[in-house]
């Protein structure tokens, strides 16, 4: 056996074993962030299904004439500003979801404001289409919980995929970056204000 071929033979399996590696770790890359942007496409798809549901308990709400309409128009300026702001899931960055997700909470308080005010109209919390609405909001606010989280889980697998050494060397040139999560809104870590008013 020719003396140069030995050490040709070693380089050809050490350029080999890179070359696998390199393309397993490129593979489990693009699998993770898929995962994880299928995961941001379930929390776009919850939202929505709140936003449809939205609409419907505004309807509903709109038919009691005497109904307090400036509790109502902020319910629908929340929606369309809410409904307006979309991320790319291809390019999530930290700015876009904190601009997504204080549209969402501005919603959901004025959300919040309108089933409170319905308590005072007792023919509207009668209703039946109402009572319906909103038990299917509650549900879907549950449902957006799960789904933020599994995004979360989604994210944390592929950012710890690509930070991991030696694999953070490939990530930057094969141009993987790390995706943001979803976070609590600002001051949720502290405890509400609860007043009961007794009259």
């Amino acid at each position: 056996m020719k003396k140069w071929l030995i050490p040709l033979i070693i380089v050809v399996v050490i350029v080999f074993a890179l070359y696998r590696w390199a393309v397993g770790f490129n593979n489990t890359a693009v699998q993770y962030e898929a995962d994880a942007k299928t995961a941001w496409a379930n929390v776009e798809s919850s939202y929505q299904r709140r936003n449809d549901l939205i609409g419907n308990l505004v309807k509903t709400v709109q038919g009691a004439a005497d109904f307090e309409r400036g509790t109502l128009t902020d319910v629908i300026e929340a929606r369309a500003k809410a409904t307006s702001t979309n991320i790319d899931a291809n390019n999530i960055t930290p700015e876009q979801l904190a601009e997504f997700q204080q549209a969402q909470t501005g919603l959901s308080s004025a959300l919040s404001r309108l089933l409170v005010t319905v308590e005072r109209y007792p023919d509207l919390k009668a209703n039946q289409n109402f009572l319906e609405l909103q038990s299917q909001l509650e549900g879907t606010e549950n449902r957006i919980n799960v789904a933020r989280d599994r995004y979360n889980e989604k994210v944390n697998i592929y950012d710890i995929h690509i930070s991991k050494f030696p694999g953070t060397i490939l990530a930057g040139w094969f141009g993987f970056e790390d995706m943001p999560r979803y976070q609590a809104d600002p001051g949720s870590e502290n405890a509400p204000d609860v007043n009961f008013e007794f009259n």
